[in-house]
């Protein structure tokens, strides 16, 4: 007998609607009741703040609705490839996938990117439209680059057949045909038939010993760890004796304690769960991801998780800088270092190294993807310093290769010229260049090296306009060298209290990053040089008092507004001889080395 039940991934790239439509498909399938506050919500599934303030979502998650008898499990993944072994390792759960696609922008980079794991993994696809009343929506337009990227990513011919729906998540609607009234009567019931119809059930197996893989890893106080995947054979009972197996073999014993399905947003704990069901485990302390549960008697390991290797790396340490320990709850390295290690449980794609310098070399798929685990840190008390990102590099046949990413950037037509000149700069190399309604659409291959620090610069050019994404493509010989492009920085010669006067001399020499009052210390940044040189300057220095009067004594100083950096901005603004001072409360520029004679004579003896 077929199961009932659908497993389902919802991928799109960053902003197509993919969250918002989970929303949808929550509240249409009476999952809350009329009167719950859910019903009044937006973005249900981003409970991540992070994920709420960016707009993006951060963490693969899963729930589950039931529609005409049929429990249909969703599996809501990330759209950034920086996030890319959080879609790994949960497409695997998945039976098929719903690519939402949006209607004026059409494929994006990181369409692009999801659409290729799933296709390798051999899910069913169903693509939507979304967004079909935007005002520059070009539908056929959109189909037609769709259908191409199907046909780039294929692994099988039969994938080049895919249907095909029409929506407006915000407003929960969609349509099995393009409509010619948006203000009609709908829902989102053709998406539900579309799932029964086309995404296969989970495939049954007559061997009726359990196995599952561990496709994600959860926590909280009261159960512990979860072990959360889809049951591939068998069935899971509290209580039942199971093997842990490795990839390499590993054996370990335990027993199941709870078994939870989802429900909405809830866990429901259940008797017992059957084939096909993607369930969580309790009990289970020393599951990994990648790790099989199975029968104690027939403990066959399945096919790890293949997950892309990582290419950067930043390093982070304790905070050493004259205010070190005064802002943060946990400073020490070794605090740093138990943190890391839990994040390493669930974060399968990030990758930890000690230097011989005590320092946490983490390396994690882009900047995106490292900035986001020293914001939740910083959130959660802990105080650090940051080195500037490092591109990984790796021998291939005896060659030193780099990553190299397809680069695409959306920008007014006004700054497409000077967009070009820069990524030109970076040794990037422009492969396409089309007018679209909103702009100009450019291409470029260039190396993870000349990324780095880029986004700062095209939100400076561009007056903040434009938009881009990356997608890595393959390890390259290591090219030539990019020039260092970024001006020279204002540095604290004193350490004190900011005053306007200071900065007030500062601005004539640069921008400065910092208010009026911040406590400063020697060799910290404090503003961004006009000349490529780094330059001391006293920013604490007042104005001197005298007895005579002069005509402009009186007049009030005027500053410019400081420019403030997020953390993104900080990390990408970084040089090698420079770090960024993390704390719950502040983000601070510095040099590694603080006092200017050393420095100097540092810089002498480099050269």
């Amino acid at each position: 007998m077929e199961t009932n039940i659908r497993n389902v991934a919802i991928i799109a790239h960053v902003d197509h609607g993919k969250t918002t439509l989970v929303d949808g498909l929550l509240k249409q399938s009476k999952t809350f009741r009329d009167n719950q506050a859910e019903m009044n919500q937006t973005l249900i599934m981003d409970s991540n703040d992070q994920e709420r303030e960016r707009g993006i979502t951060i963490l693969a998650k899963n729930t589950a609705v039931n529609y005409n008898d049929t429990k249909i499990n969703i599996i809501d993944t990330p759209g950034h490839a920086d996030f890319g072994g959080e879609v790994e390792r949960t497409l695997n759960m998945a039976d098929g996938a719903i690519l939402i696609v949006d209607a004026q922008e059409g494929p994006m980079p990181q369409t692009k990117f999801v659409l290729k794991k799933a296709l390798q993994l051999g899910l069913k696809i169903i693509v939507v439209i979304n967004k079909i009343d935007k005002n520059n929506a070009d539908i056929d337009a959109t189909l037609s680059r769709t259908s191409d990227l199907f046909l780039d990513l294929a692994t099988d011919e039969s994938q080049l057949e895919f249907p095909t729906l029409y929506a407006i998540a915000k407003t929960g609607k969609a349509w099995s045909q393009m409509p010619t009234n948006f203000d009609e009567e709908a829902n989102l019931t053709p998406i539900f038939d579309a799932i029964l119809k086309y995404i296969p059930a989970p495939q049954k197996s007559d061997n009726k010993n359990f196995q599952m893989l561990v496709s994600a890893l959860d926590w909280d106080d009261f159960r512990g760890k979860y072990a959360i995947g889809k049951i591939t054979r068998g069935i899971a009972k509290p209580g039942m004796a199971i093997s842990l197996v490795t990839d390499e073999g590993v054996r370990e014993n335990a027993r199941i304690d709870k078994v939870f399905v989802s429900s909405g947003l809830k866990r429901i704990e259940v008797s017992e769960a059957l084939q096909g069901d993607i369930i969580a485990l309790t009990g289970l302390k020393n599951v990994r991801i990648s790790d099989t549960i199975c029968d104690t008697d027939h403990p066959e390991a399945l096919p790890a998780i293949a997950i892309e290797e990582p290419t950067i790396s930043i390093a982070l340490s304790a905070n050493t800088s004259p205010f070190a320990g005064k802002e943060g709850k946990f400073v020490t390295g070794r605090q740093i270092l138990d943190r890391i290690n839990k994040e390493l449980e669930t974060n399968v794609s990030m990758r930890l190294e000690v230097n011989d310098k005590n320092e946490y070399i983490l390396s994690g798929r882009g900047e995106l993807h490292l900035s986001v685990l020293i914001e939740t840190m910083r959130r959660e008390g802990y105080e650090m310093q940051v080195g500037k990102p490092q591109v990984i590099t790796k021998m291939v046949d005896g060659v030193l290769c780099e990553p190299i990413e397809e680069l695409t950037i959306e920008v007014p037509d006004e700054y497409a010229n000077a967009t070009i000149t820069e990524v030109i700069k970076r040794k990037g190399v422009l492969k396409s260049q089309n007018q679209t309604q909103d702009g100009t659409n450019l291409e470029f291959e260039i190396t993870t090296r000349g990324l780095l620090g880029l986004r700062n610069t095209l939100l400076t050019l561009s007056r903040g306009t434009a938009v881009a994404n990356s997608l890595f493509l393959r390890f390259a010989p290591v090219g030539e060298k990019v020039p260092k492009l970024r001006n020279g920085v204002l540095i604290a010669s004193e350490s004190g209290k900011a005053v306007t006067y200071g900065l007030n001399n500062a601005q004539e020499r640069g921008i400065t990053l910092i208010e009026p009052q911040t406590q400063v210390y020697q060799g910290m940044i404090v503003g961004i040089n006009k000349k490529d040189t780094d330059l001391d300057v006293n920013i604490c220095k007042e104005k001197k008092l005298t007895n005579i009067r002069s005509s402009n004594s009186d007049m009030a100083i005027i500053l410019t507004p400081a420019t403030i950096f997020s953390l993104e901005q900080c990390i990408d603004f970084l040089e090698d001889d420079e770090l960024l001072e993390v704390t719950p409360t502040s983000l601070r520029l510095r040099k590694k080395i603080l006092d200017p004679i050393l420095r100097k004579r540092s810089r002498i003896n480099t050269n």
